[in-house]
């Protein structure tokens, strides 16, 4: 594993999805994830925390935000978005729990990558405040500006030239 692909800081977080009591004839619930709990809630995967009329919440258990140097530059458009948000993700599971948490990013480029798999429920959710801290002192001690990408454009090549250079490797 190369050294760039190591997390230089990863943060705990506990999920919270909210199960919701379909109007459809086609699915009985509606998931989706509601929010994550900084840190690992010291609780069982799967404990109901509410239930009120036809929503349950639960903590569904905990996953790991990852934080990599190379990705600071989304980090930073992220807490700079006015709702800066983590992406987590929840893949169908086989057994009596219908969803495992699968990851968790604060990278929305990341977060967005999820999506392709159409089975997987991907939501973005409030970042708890103490989070964006640790993600605000990791950016201002790890982020190194980058310049700007110049594409540079290749000169026309010189058909003439070109076939002077065959010409004279033949006459050799």
């Amino acid at each position: 594993m190369s050294p760039a692909a190591v997390p230089l800081l990863s943060i705990p977080v506990g999920v919270v999805v909210e199960r919701r009591k379909a109007a459809s004839q086609w699915a009985d619930f509606i998931w989706r994830t509601v929010g994550v709990l900084p840190g690992e809630p010291e609780m069982e995967a799967w404990t109901v925390l509410r239930e009120q009329d036809d929503v349950t919440l639960f903590y569904v258990g905990s996953a790991l935000v990852d934080l990599y140097r190379s990705e600071t530059e989304r980090y930073r458009e992220n807490l700079a978005s006015g709702v800066p948000s983590i992406w987590v993700v929840m893949s169908p599971s086989e057994g009596e729990r219908p969803y495992a948490v699968t990851a968790a990013t604060a990278d929305p480029a990341e977060g967005e990558s999820f999506t392709e798999a159409a089975s997987n429920l991907v939501e973005p959710v409030p970042m708890p405040e103490i989070i964006r801290d640790a993600i605000a002192r990791f950016i201002a001690g790890q982020h190194v500006e980058r310049e700007e990408f110049f594409k540079r454009e290749r000169g026309r090549a010189d058909p003439e030239a070109l076939a002077r250079r065959l010409q004279r490797g033949r006459d050799e």
